[in-house]
């Protein structure tokens, strides 16, 4: 299927990659489907798109990228949510908050998504010991 971006233009994509958050995301409970693009010639930072709203994008990075000691710990009710059974098949992503100059850019923390690989299911979880605005800037990316 053809979907229009608001990073990339129009883009084909097949169901394969389409992410479901069967309660979306705070803020926009309405979106349920969502695919993750990346930028070309870059491997830190990707888009999250709506599928159905052209406009809705986020800028999204792997957490550990830029953040070494950041640690999760998902309760019974998100991996049971997310049927998700180990570990290795999750991924992780948080959304950033791009700022210009890029050093005033940050990483929200305290809400990372949480991706099942194996069932196509992401959720938003919250966890309150995790600022919302913690800056990129001052932490090295590792590739």
């Amino acid at each position: 299927m053809k979907i229009e971006t608001k990073y990339h233009g129009q883009v084909e994509i097949e169901g394969k990659d389409i992410w479901h958050f069967e309660k979306g995301i705070p803020g926009f409970e309405d979106e349920k489907q969502f695919t993750v693009l990346s930028f070309e010639g870059n491997k830190v930072f990707f888009v999250l798109q709506s599928v159905s709203t052209p406009s809705l994008g986020f800028i999204i990075s792997n957490p550990f990228s830029f953040f070494k000691e950041y640690e999760i710990k998902l309760d019974d009710a998100v991996t049971h949510a997310l049927s998700l059974e180990k570990p290795e098949d999750s991924l992780v992503y948080v959304i950033l908050t791009v700022r210009e100059p890029f050093n005033g850019s940050t990483a929200n923390l305290q809400a990372p998504l949480i991706f099942n690989l194996s069932n196509k299911k992401a959720k938003q979880v919250i966890l309150n010991h995790y600022s919302r605005k913690q800056p990129v800037a001052a932490a090295a990316v590792k590739e």
